[in-house]
């Protein structure tokens, strides 16, 4: 029994969706992380309300100040004979740790290429349709007092829209969408509003850090053995 349930809890955990939704409108940017239904808002964090003290720890304070005594400031020439005067010289660690470390030469771009197309790999993998966009909101309203610039500016917003739309349909899976494009004859300013919710699921994540974490390891094995001048299958 205790198997079925361990497999069933796998299960769930692999199909978990993790994800981001970012909003912006006229408040502002909002972020949040999703991790299945539960919702957290990462930006704009929320400001801590400063403590002030209370008045009478204040007043009590000052009341102690003036009734304790003040004691005379000593001055060089009070200080007693008996005590040694402050080393002053700078010592030999001061110096050492003032000098800047010598800067590090860049290695082998023969060796550096290897991980660059591995990391261009696991970039077109991931973006690679495992994305799921489960929501794409975009509202345009463009303004201006010009009715001929307002719609120049209206053709020219929907071709870049038609532009892009392919290649977002090529690297995401998108479930839900809504764009729309108005004018505003009587508005100073352009204003847009849009939303975006990305997930994917915990098991493809997982699976994708594992395997291409396995090449990364093969590949830097292959630069050290290359290195040490062994040869390199």
């Amino acid at each position: 029994m205790g198997w079925w349930i361990a497999l069933a809890i796998l299960v769930l955990l692999a199909i978990l969706p993790l994800g981001v939704s970012v909003i912006y409108n006229e408040d502002g940017p909002l972020i949040r992380v999703i991790a299945g239904f539960i919702k957290i808002k990462v930006f704009p964090r929320k400001k801590k309300a400063k403590k002030e003290k209370p008045k009478k720890e204040k007043k009590k304070k000052k009341k102690k100040e003036e009734a304790e005594p003040k004691t005379p400031e000593e001055t060089p020439d009070t200080v007693s004979e008996e005590q040694p005067a402050a080393d002053t010289t700078p010592k030999e660690e001061e110096f050492l740790e003032d000098i800047p470390e010598e800067p590090k030469s860049g290695g082998s771009i023969l060796d550096f290429l290897p991980l660059v197309k591995l990391g261009i790999d696991f970039l077109g993998e991931f973006f690679s349709r495992k994305l799921r966009v489960n929501v794409l909101e975009l509202k345009i309203t463009l303004g201006g007092g010009d009715p001929c610039d307002l719609a120049t500016n209206y053709g020219r917003a929907w071709a870049a829209i038609g532009n892009l739309w392919p290649k977002l349909e090529e690297f995401f899976v998108i479930k839900k969408r809504d764009v729309n494009i108005q004018c505003d004859f009587t508005a100073d300013k352009t204003l847009i509003a849009a939303r975006l919710d990305i997930s994917i699921t915990l098991g493809r994540l997982l699976g994708l850090v594992f395997r291409y974490a396995w090449k990364a390891l093969v590949t830097f094995l292959k630069i050290r053995k290359k290195r040490k001048g062994g040869a390199v299958k």
